[in-house]
């Protein structure tokens, strides 16, 4: 693929934006030639930080936004009230086929609500969830949905399952991905009534590989590749591993410094332990994207910092280049054909 892929980034979100947000756009654009970078949001502020940094002025353009969406704005009426704010704009680009993509580190909600309202579902898609990639043992797999539908139906459910096994086998480049579903027992009968509802489904699905259900405790050792779930359960699990890790990082380095004998310890084993645990830094899987969306959105943490900026953005091309949202529409217009049959 030699067509550029154009990404809108919401400057303006997030904890540490834009200084984070521009540095990691900057290095996202020197990594791949194929990025075109966005930078939506107030353009003085935008162009203190691009002024630290020396750049292909042709791959990285300022798009002025006057107005912010705050992390505690009622998503809804910020979508609605403030037009000129980046998140809004941004997303108009997608919209309006100036953008292939966007990404934020800002609102979930306003970024929930903006591409449901204004990038809008792909025709037949009856809810876009979030599905970040988490790292387990065995590589990673796809947690769907992390955070968009905490009220989900079972048929939603079936439709995450599908979506995610195609934008896993998509990128991941694995045929036939396994799904499970998440539960609080491996055996048909567990569950609340969706999971219940939705098990059955999932069984007689034939556009996926349904291997049962899964438990929490299981996401870790990579027994499934994508792990659907509705958003209220999906978040708790995504923000419960998140938080193991820190704690489990940073207990160990309190350990390996707590004597001279452990920090002589250290120093020997320290390279073969930052190879081991590199892949468990889910900085370097990006952000969440919205599947099911016209055009791509993707959210990423309020706290990120350059690197899963750049990451996020990198990811937008992979995205483009396997053609996720054409393999949805292809696999849904092929269903609608099928029962209108």
């Amino acid at each position: 693929m030699t067509e550029k892929v154009r990404v809108a980034v919401d400057a303006m979100g997030g904890d540490l934006a834009p200084t984070e947000v521009v540095k990691g756009a900057i290095e996202a654009a020197k990594e791949n030639d194929l990025v075109k970078v966005f930078l939506v949001g107030q353009e003085d502020k935008i162009n203190v930080e691009l002024a630290k940094y020396e750049y292909d002025h042709e791959r990285i353009e300022v798009v002025n936004a006057t107005e912010v969406i705050e992390m505690a704005e009622a998503p809804v009426l910020a979508i609605r009230n403030k037009k000129d704010s980046s998140i809004v704009k941004a997303m108009y680009m997608v919209k309006h086929g100036e953008a292939d993509a966007y990404v934020s580190a800002g609102s979930t909600g306003a970024n929930l609500v903006g591409g449901q309202l204004i990038v809008g579902r792909i025709k037949g898609v009856e809810r876009a969830p979030l599905a970040p990639f988490i790292p387990t043992e065995k590589g990673v797999s796809l947690l769907i949905d992390c955070g968009a539908n905490v009220d989900a139906r079972s048929s939603h459910l079936v439709q995450f399952a599908k979506m995610g096994s195609i934008y896993y086998e998509s990128v991941m480049q694995k045929r036939n991905p396994t799904v499970a579903l998440l539960s609080i027992g491996v055996e048909e009968d567990k569950g609340n009534a969706l999971v219940k509802e939705t098990y059955p489904l999932l069984k007689n699905c034939p556009d996926i590989n349904f291997i049962g259900n899964i438990e929490a405790r299981d996401i870790s050792s990579g027994v499934a590749d994508v792990i659907v779930t509705e958003a209220f359960a999906g978040n708790i699990a995504l923000k419960m591993y998140e938080g193991v890790a820190k704690t489990m990082f940073s207990t160990l380095k309190k350990g390996l410094l707590s004597s001279t004998r452990a920090k002589i310890g250290a120093l020997l084993i320290k390279p073969a332990l930052k190879e081991t645990l590199k892949d468990f830094n889910i900085d370097k899987y990006g952000g969440a994207p919205m599947l099911g969306l016209n055009g791509l959105v993707v959210k990423t943490h309020g706290s990120s910092k350059a690197v899963e900026i750049k990451n996020s953005i990198l990811q937008c091309v992979v995205f483009k280049e396997h053609n996720v949202n054409d393999k949805i529409r292809e696999v849904l217009n092929l269903q609608d054909a099928h029962v209108k049959a």
